[in-house]
């Protein structure tokens, strides 16, 4: 079975920064995309940050130009620098790979911004 398993999460002041890792164990496949994702208390899981395996990177208006996805589908791991956190950046980190029409998912890391 592929799986993935985050790591990094914390409790972190505002400004301050953290990074995300995620590595496939098992069986390794070439993942097409991979990503994080994330989850607030009562809010719907919503995209990050995510790489292509050609490199193609996305995130979310809300990260630009603080958090940077790296490494990813073309070689099973993955990592989010994140900068300047904010409060609101607190939330639940989920990796993700997809694999032509499938979508794994990771457990989750707490990511906690407070003063």
């Amino acid at each position: 079975q592929v799986r993935l398993v985050e790591s990094g999460g914390g409790l972190v002041q505002p400004g301050g920064s953290l990074r995300l890792s995620c590595a496939a164990s098992g069986t390794i496949f070439s993942f097409n995309v991979m990503g994080w994702y994330r989850q607030a208390p009562g809010k719907e899981r919503e995209l990050v940050a995510d790489i292509s395996s050609g490199g193609i990177t996305n995130y979310a208006d809300s990260v630009k130009g603080r958090f940077t996805v790296s490494g990813g589908a073309a070689e099973n791991t993955m990592t989010l620098q994140m900068n300047s956190l904010k409060p609101e950046d607190t939330a639940v980190y989920y990796c993700s790979a997809v694999l032509y029409h499938y979508t794994y998912w990771g457990q989750g890391t707490q990511v906690t911004v407070s003063s």
